[in-house]
């Protein structure tokens, strides 16, 4: 064999190698590739990775080197949004503001009323109540040291609950939405989410009144009284100086009194509680209730003492007890209700003679 056909036959030897080592290399690198969780697989390139950004529009991993394709089975989020006046909150989509308010702040003094408290404030005594949801709608829901909120307008402070939705809330008060919304302390803007505990200022809202049915120590099943009433009625006090009137939160009068001053029944009829008087929203201390025997009563509160029992009969004008500052009271004063069948009604149109407005 000459030189030229040794040369021919041994580079025909190294390419065959070449070739080998080259498939080889490509086997190896093909079954280097990674089962990826899910299903998918990912191919490592042969250089080593650096950073990555991931392009979700894509679904790839891109690098200066190489493309790295990642297949995976979970589905991709997709945010949709509500229609709703108030839908719910969602984190991705958007950050609800939390109002704003600067409520002032009154420590009840002895002496005062809603009246006067509100009359400092510029403010309607409606306000006081629509302000504090521990208040009933009773003047001696006011307790001398107890803090309240007032609020900067009339309306109520309506605290949102699960569920609520800004439409149900304006019903509720008989408002128009966008006295809500118009606000500003609110921090209403749209799509006007609410959270449950949110203090909303309803401006020009009302809160509905409380109302206590008295309890009764005895009753007739029958309907009929041992004695009935005369209809008309007297004085149950010597004074005639109120510290309150009669008004949609307060049916009743507060006539100014001393400890002690006598006490006296302004119908004739029979006394169905003579104790203390007590609950959530109202605190009526020493409390006398007589059924006049015609649909009507009268109730006798924050007495210093108590003169009669249950099921005692009384003439209009007998001395039944003394008047006092007992239960939630802010000073010395007699609470006088007249009701009809459970309703209430303004005592001054049924007493005679002049009063006058403590000062």
């Amino acid at each position: 064999m000459d030189e030229k056909e040794e040369y021919t036959r041994r580079a025909g030897g190294y390419l065959l190698l070449l070739l080998m080592l080259i498939a080889f290399a490509f086997i190896w690198q093909k079954n280097r590739g990674v089962q990826i969780a899910g299903g998918g697989t990912a191919v490592i390139p042969f250089q080593s990775p650096v950073p990555s950004a991931v392009t979700p529009e894509s679904g790839q991993t891109e690098t200066n080197m190489g493309t790295a394709v990642e297949s995976f089975d979970q589905p991709v989020p997709i945010l949709t949004s509500s229609n709703a006046l108030s839908p719910d909150s969602n984190p991705h989509t958007y950050q609800i503001k939390h109002p704003a308010h600067n409520f002032q702040t009154y420590v009840i003094q002895q002496g005062d009323t809603p009246r006067i408290i509100a009359a400092k404030f510029d403010i309607s005594p409606a306000t006081l109540l629509g302000g504090n949801p521990q208040m009933s709608d009773e003047a001696n829901a006011l307790q001398t040291g107890a803090t309240i909120t007032i609020l900067p307008m009339d309306g109520v402070l309506h605290i949102v609950r699960p569920g609520e939705k800004l439409e149900g809330i304006a019903e509720q008060y008989n408002v128009a939405v966008e006295e809500i919304i118009a606000y500003e302390a609110n921090n209403l803007e749209f799509p006007f989410r609410l959270e449950p505990e949110m203090q909303l200022l309803i401006p020009g809202a009302e809160i509905a009144s409380f109302h206590w049915t008295p309890p009764r120590a005895i009753s007739y099943d029958d309907g009929q009284w041992a004695v009935v009433g005369t209809g008309s009625y007297t004085w149950p006090v010597n004074g005639r100086c109120l510290t309150q009137r009669a008004w949609f939160g307060h049916m009743a009068i507060d006539v100014s009194t001393a400890i002690g001053d006598n006490l006296y029944a302004a119908d004739t009829g029979t006394v169905t509680y003579a104790a203390w008087a007590a609950g959530t929203y109202y605190d009526y201390g020493n409390l006398i209730v007589i059924n006049h025997g015609n649909g009507y009563e009268t109730l006798y509160a924050h007495l210093n003492s108590v003169g009669v029992s249950a099921g005692q009969t009384v003439e209009k004008g007998q001395w039944i007890g003394a008047t006092g500052n007992t239960g939630r009271s802010t000073g010395p004063h007699l609470h006088f209700e007249i009701r009809l069948r459970d309703v209430t009604l303004d005592p001054l149109n049924y007493l005679a003679g002049p009063v006058s407005d403590c000062s």
